[in-house]
């Protein structure tokens, strides 16, 4: 009896010990200094093939400015970057879309961000995503496919193209989002709580949704404060990149940099009567609802209440971020 209890015990622990492995590999430490597991963010990522719902793959990145690009494959699901400090933890490149390769043509917008996300279930936490190239046309810190990517406390820094959320749902919480031209951009389904959103240049649009037809929200802002980086980066609210463009505000604060009108056609008239704009309560400066353009909404107490995370991003999964 007694060497049957052994031999399952000692069993029991070679199961577990041989488990191990599999489990502290989704618990990683990135460190440029070399006191981590990795010296680089990307290194990391390529190390572990997926995580799980139950166990996802958490890495973990020391203070420092990473200057890489990386990419989380559409393999790769329940994979979670957490940095200290978004103030002190940047990932940073400085791609360009006028760049050539090696052929001697430009790579274009899309090969330019600094992280590509193609994976569903990914979240950020603390950290910024840069994309240094400043004002030389589309340069992107971050492109998202996936779905349900969830960026908190995370800090989004770039010029033209900041942002492009291509597809699927993300939900921004208490991010920092700066740019020029159309820096939050893209047909995705977008909430963005409590976001400082910093226009940097005169003659900047904050968005340029490009929502299909089909799809009932594109981006909202709900409690976020736009402002600028100086008094007369004046700046509108959104242009649609596709007609349907869908892009909201709710109980946002706006300083002076938001232009009267608020809104732009882009040269195209259609969107007077296809492009989805709405604003709730906006407070501020900015906030002008008899100025704005005629064909963009102020929506009432009863609409803008029926206008939730829930309703927005749950989708057929249920999905609540919040």
């Amino acid at each position: 009896m007694n060497h049957l209890f052994s031999s399952c015990w000692r069993g029991a622990v070679l199961l577990l010990l041989s488990a191990w492995p599999a489990f502290a590999q989704t618990n990683l430490t990135v460190a440029a200094d070399g006191s981590g597991q990795f010296k680089t963010v990307q290194e990391a990522i390529i190390s572990v093939p997926a995580g799980t719902a139950a166990n996802p793959v958490i890495i973990h990145i020391k203070p420092g400015r990473y200057q890489e690009l990386i990419y989380i494959q559409r393999e790769k699901r329940f994979f979670h970057l957490v940095g200290e400090n978004p103030t002190n933890t940047t990932i940073v490149f400085g791609l360009y879309a006028s760049m050539t390769n090696l052929d001697g043509k430009p790579i274009g917008t899309f090969h330019t961000p600094t992280a590509t996300i193609d994976a569903d279930d990914f979240t950020a936490e603390h950290v910024t995503f840069e994309n240094s190239a400043g004002p030389v046309g589309q340069a992107l810190a971050i492109r998202v496919d996936g779905d349900r990517a969830t960026f908190r406390d995370c800090r989004f820094i770039g010029w033209q193209d900041t942002i492009l959320v291509n597809r699927g749902r993300q939900y921004f919480d208490h991010c920092y989002i700066c740019g020029h031209v159309d820096f939050i951009f893209g047909a995705a389904t977008s909430w963005f709580e409590h976001c400082l959103i910093c226009s940097r240049g005169a003659g900047g649009y904050l968005t340029a949704a490009s929502t299909p037809n089909d799809v009932p929200y594109g981006y909202v802002f709900a409690h976020c404060q736009i402002i600028g980086e100086r008094p007369d980066t004046l700046t509108y609210l959104g242009r649609p990149w596709r007609v349907y463009a869908s892009t909201i505000y709710l109980q946002c604060e706006m300083s002076g940099v938001v232009r009267p009108e608020g809104w732009n056609d882009w040269k195209k008239p259609e969107t007077h009567h296809t492009a989805r704009y709405a604003e709730f309560a906006s407070t501020g400066p900015g906030a002008s609802p008899a100025t704005r353009v005629p064909w963009a909404k102020q929506l009432t107490a009863g609409e803008a209440a029926q206008i939730t995370v829930a309703r927005v991003l749950g989708g057929v999964d249920g999905w609540r971020p919040e």
